[in-house]
């Protein structure tokens, strides 16, 4: 009798096995799935916002005249919220810890402590000056795990109505500013310069007096000093600067009394107003540069300015590149302006020339220009030091 070996068939299972494994990948695969979802969700909503303080209920009455610039300057302050809340989603896992702080939250601070300073300037010109918490208002946080845009700063004020003032029912008064009088011979080479600063000087008065008739009857007692006359007298005082520093490109500095001829009165019963300089009225009779040795002798070669080398010795951030290589390029233009200017005064000025009219207003540019590249790269990565200070002094190349 044969005997007859059972065997069991496997296929089944085999394809129940099949089928348990398929289904397995496609839960995993289907995990993943909503893994990656989630994930992707939460850095969603992990990218914060900006979440500044508003400045436009810190505002006192607006006065009419400051109406359209205190708005251009509340709008800006939404601006520069979009512009960081740009920056923020495209920035997302770079930088370490400080990387917000540093290149998004502290620039966004500087921006909104200039434009809040404007606003309270163009306020000041026709009332008292606010005196805003700038550094508190200036400060954003950060509305953090997608908290959503912070509600934007208000952007439409209503202008105050104008208050009688001590001038509100009489004559509406004029400035009236003592005579520049140049009492030094003028270099051929200043004459343009001080021509254009003596019209600047009638133009000042005549702005004075348009501001006195427009704002009559606004601000407290102190308003026409604090708006008009005050600032009347910083801006006569630096065109009388530079008056005295063009003529001593050229010769020796003079002292015209910028301190003493800069503050004005007012004629409180109207009228033409003293001080009307016409360009060129004051000055005194013109005469041509005294004829020097050629300046560095050198049996009248022109000498060229010999700056050091600006190296860059740190890793430059591509954010700062381009800024970069726009002060190099400046520090390049700068030399050529110096050499050319040595080549045009051959001959002018002092002993001294050189050094007080090329040599050092170029060290002041370099310097200005080095501290900018430090700047620009400290914005996104740590500030280094470029050497401004050994690296601006230039000598020249007798």
């Amino acid at each position: 009798m044969k005997r007859y070996r059972s065997y069991r068939s496997n296929a089944g299972g085999s394809n129940v096995r099949r089928w348990r494994v398929a289904g397995i990948a496609g839960v995993a695969v289907a995990l993943v799935g909503v893994g990656l979802g989630v994930a992707n969700a939460a850095t969603s909503d992990a990218v914060p916002t900006v979440n500044c303080p508003q400045v436009a209920p810190q505002l006192p009455a607006i006065p009419a005249s400051a109406k359209a610039e205190v708005e251009r300057n509340l709008a800006l302050l939404n601006t520069q919220i979009q512009e960081a809340n740009k920056r923020l989603a495209s920035t997302v896992g770079q930088g370490g810890p400080n990387f917000i702080q540093n290149a998004i939250l502290g620039p966004l601070k500087g921006k909104r402590a200039s434009t809040i300073d404007r606003i309270a300037i163009s306020i000041g010109r026709s009332a008292a000056k606010p005196n805003l918490p700038v550094d508190s208002l200036a400060t954003c946080g950060l509305n953090q795990n997608g908290g959503g845009n912070a509600a934007p700063e208000p952007t439409a004020v209503t202008a105050a109505a104008g208050n009688a003032g001590a001038n509100g029912a009489g004559a509406v008064p004029t400035v009236n500013c003592p005579d520049v009088k140049i009492n030094v011979a003028i270099p051929a080479s200043a004459q343009a310069e001080i021509d254009q600063n003596l019209a600047l000087l009638q133009t000042q008065i005549q702005e004075a007096n348009k501001r006195l008739a427009s704002t009559v009857g606004q601000g407290g007692p102190n308003f026409i000093q604090n708006a008009i006359l005050g600032p009347l007298e910083d801006k006569r005082f630096a065109a009388i600067n530079r008056m005295e520093t063009a003529i001593g490109r050229a010769a020796a500095k003079p002292n015209l009394n910028a301190e003493g001829l800069s503050a004005c009165t007012l004629n409180e019963n109207g009228g033409g107003a003293t001080g009307d300089q016409g360009a060129g009225a004051t000055a005194a009779p013109t005469a041509a540069a005294t004829t020097a040795a050629p300046a560095g002798g050198n049996n009248g070669a022109v000498p060229t300015v010999n700056c050091p080398d600006v190296k860059i010795n740190v890793a430059i951030p591509a954010s700062a590149q381009a800024e970069i290589d726009r002060n190099l390029a400046l520090l390049q233009t700068q030399i050529q302006e110096a050499n050319k200017r040595l080549a045009s005064t051959v001959g002018q000025g002092g002993s001294n020339f050189i050094q007080n009219a090329i040599l050092g207003p170029l060290k002041d540019k370099r310097f200005s220009t080095i501290n900018r590249m430090e700047t620009a790269i400290g914005r996104t990565a740590a500030k280094p030091n470029l050497n401004a200070e050994g690296l601006s002094t230039c000598s020249l190349n007798q």
